[in-house]
């Protein structure tokens, strides 16, 4: 909880959450829920939910916002403050955790999505090995629109 109110900074940024799923948030109490839904996922396993610091500042999340175990698939996410876009956090952050994936989740197969519109979300994916598998066409509903999304992924042989 102690990093709600930097949350907060970041998420109530509409230039932030323009390509996100979620909705901005409007108050500090949005970023305190999240947190607290990310902590009890956390504890659960359902999700694996970390804060991305610089400099011993939280700025960013980063996730894995779907888990197959059976199957060994995972989904990653992330999201950053603008103060610190181009600075190559995200792209160190998401090769960490898709070493994690692999070496300690046993997972054979790692994706992301993004609106197709978001080009710095796609250059992370390909900085971190992901191929470009293809475009699924109006198929995510986000803020009320339908949205082209472009899908990547990396599998344990590509390593």
């Amino acid at each position: 909880m102690d990093d709600a109110e930097a949350m907060f900074e970041y998420s109530s940024n509409d230039n932030v959450s323009r390509y996100v799923l979620w909705e901005t948030h409007q108050t500090l109490e949005d970023a305190k829920a999240f947190i607290e839904m990310a902590i009890e996922a956390y504890e659960m396993r359902d999700f694996y939910h970390w804060g991305i610091e610089y400099n011993g500042q939280f700025i960013g999340t980063i996730d894995y916002v779907g888990l197959n175990e059976y199957s060994g698939m995972g989904e990653i996410g992330y999201v950053l403050s603008g103060d610190y876009w181009n600075k190559g956090l995200v792209t160190e952050a998401a090769k960490r955790i898709i070493d994690f994936g692999f070496d300690e989740l046993g997972l054979v197969r790692i994706q992301a999505r993004c609106i197709a519109e978001n080009i710095a979300s796609s250059r992370v994916m390909e900085k971190c090995g992901m191929k470009f598998e293809g475009t699924l066409r109006k198929s995510m509903l986000v803020k009320g629109t339908h949205r082209d999304i472009n899908m990547y992924a990396i599998i344990d042989d590509d390593r």
